[in-house]
Parts: C-alpha cells; sequence; structure tokens
C-alpha cells in the first residue's frame, strides 16, 4: 500500500515562528529590563526619601537652634534685670554700654537703657517736641509742622493745631487712619502721623519715649537730647519733673552654638512702692517685644 504524500502544515502553520529557546531568551530579557526599571525606580524613590530626610533634620536642627537662642536671650535679659536692680558692686546701671551674658549653649550681648533719659511722646511741651525735631536735623519749617501734628496726634481737643491735623487732614490725604487722640502707646505708632518720614523715625527712634512723664534727666550725657532741653528752656519750657520709677529697656540678642540668633526686646519698670505694699511684684513689664536685630 502505498505511503500519503506528506502535506508539511507543521511548517505552513508558523512559517516566520522563533525556535522555543529564542522565545525564552526573549521573555528572560523582558523579565530582566522590568527589573532594572523597578530598581531605578526604587533607587529614585530612596534617593527623594533620603533628602527629604536630610531636610527635615536640617529643618529641626535649624529650629532648634532658634529655640535655644530665643529662651538664652530670654534668659540675659531677666539676668541683666537682675544686676540693674542688685544694690551692691554688681550693679549694672543703665548706660547702653554693651555687656557679655555667657549661658550654657549660647552668648548673649545685652545693652541697659534709661527711658528717663529719653523725650517723652506723651507729656512734653511743644518747644522740646521741636528742639528735638531741629536737633536731629529736621529742617525748621517740618519741624513746626510735625510738632503740631505730634501734639495733635496724642491731644483730645477737637480741633487741630495751626499746623497740626486731626481726621480731615488725614483723609484728605488720603490716609486709611487717623490720630486716636489718646497718648502713644509705642515709639512706631509715631511712625503714622501726617507727615512722619521712615527717614525722621529712624533719627528720633533712640531719644523718644511713650513709657515716661517728666522731661529728660538734666544729667543726660546725651548731646542731642542736651541741645533739645537747651532750645527748650530758651524758648519758656522748661523741664518737667515728676517722681517716676526706674524704667529701663533691655536688649538682647543671643546666638546658639548651632547658629541660631535672637533678640529680645524687653521695658521694665520698676516697682519703688514694695515697702508700702508687699504683696505687689518688684518690676512690672510694660513691652516685650521682638528687637532690631
Amino acid at each position: 500500500m502505498a505511503e500519503a504524500p506528506s502535506t508539511g502544515l507543521g511548517r505552513l502553520a508558523c512559517p516566520d515562528a522563533p525556535p522555543q529557546e529564542e522565545r525564552e531568551k526573549r521573555q528572560r530579557g523582558f523579565a530582566l529590563l522590568i527589573v532594572l526599571w523597578s530598581m531605578a525606580l526604587l533607587a529614585l524613590i530612596g534617593t527623594r526619601i533620603t533628602a527629604a530626610g536630610h531636610a527635615e533634620t536640617r529643618l529641626a536642627i535649624n529650629l532648634r537652634a532658634s529655640a535655644v537662642a530665643e529662651a538664652a536671650a530670654d534668659g540675659a535679659v531677666f539676668e541683666a534685670l537682675f544686676h540693674f536692680m542688685d544694690g551692691s558692686s554688681n550693679h549694672w546701671p543703665a548706660d547702653g554700654r554693651p555687656r557679655v551674658v555667657r549661658l550654657p549653649q549660647a552668648q548673649a550681648e545685652v545693652t541697659l537703657v534709661d527711658e528717663g533719659r529719653k523725650v517723652t511722646l506723651n507729656n512734653s511741651a511743644l518747644p522740646l517736641l521741636y528742639g528735638l525735631l531741629h536737633a536731629v536735623g529736621v529742617p525748621p519749617q517740618l519741624a513746626v509742622l510735625l510738632t503740631d501734628q505730634i501734639a495733635d496726634w496724642r491731644s483730645p481737643a477737637q480741633f487741630p493745631l495751626k499746623q497740626g491735623a486731626k481726621g480731615p487732614q488725614y483723609r484728605a490725604a488720603h490716609r486709611d487712619w487717623g490720630p486716636p487722640n489718646q497718648p502713644f502707646r509705642s515709639v512706631d505708632e509715631l511712625g503714622l502721623v501726617l507727615s512722619m518720614t521712615p527717614e525722621i523715625l529712624a533719627r528720633l527712634r533712640p531719644y523718644v519715649s511713650p513709657y515716661i512723664e517728666s522731661s529728660p534727666k538734666t544729667d543726660t550725657a546725651d548731646p542731642v537730647v542736651a541741645a533739645a532741653l537747651s532750645e527748650a528752656a530758651a524758648n519758656g519750657a522748661p523741664p518737667l519733673a515728676f517722681d517716676e520709677p526706674p524704667t529701663v529697656t533691655i536688649t538682647a540678642t543671643a546666638v546658639s552654638a548651632g547658629g541660631g540668633r535672637f533678640t529680645r526686646r524687653a521695658v521694665i519698670r520698676l516697682n519703688t512702692d514694695i515697702a508700702a505694699n508687699p504683696g505687689q511684684p518688684q518690676f512690672f513689664v510694660l513691652d516685650w517685644d521682638l528687637g532690631a536685630d
């Protein structure tokens, strides 16, 4: 019986199909490619996590250094106050001289300034205000204008002085504020007076205070305040003298071992009535704020 001819269907069904071994190689190569891409992705994720961790660690270190500096500045303020109140040879006078306070993790530079040697913003006669403006270099015409406007800011009077300014004048100048007709609460508030400029305010800042009522002490060594007092006296405005308790501004700038930096400014008034009222505190904090670094 004759043998049936071969049809060759096995080859014709898929003539280009690769051998089994080649297909397996391609599959292994594709799997290897997936593994390599996965490893690259994981490496990228790990790098980002590490970088984020370093950033968080650095942030934590900086926050700690800043917190240490702030605590050191606050501690230096109270140490300076302790020395200021000390009646022994360890007493620190409020003479503006910088002193160094060393703490376990920081060092602070401290100054004490007597507010009683400044010109009172809230109780000075007009000649004294004018004399101070003149002493810091404000031109006479502008000094007269500012003198009246400063007085109008603190005065409860309804109408302005000759060259002063009340609410209508501020509105005419397109200001969103006007005089509160009350005493100044800070030196910064002086910057809101109508004709005041940042430059003039910077000149006045070291010599004015809202925390006292008397005229500056006559034994002041500051030539600017001395010149203002002299001009005021020549214009018929003698110094005002009140029995005021000592008031001091303490400024402490601390630098921590980690590089943090912080400045604290505190205005403190001593209590001179403790003998009559033993239950009262020894001092009162009038202002506790960030200082100009």
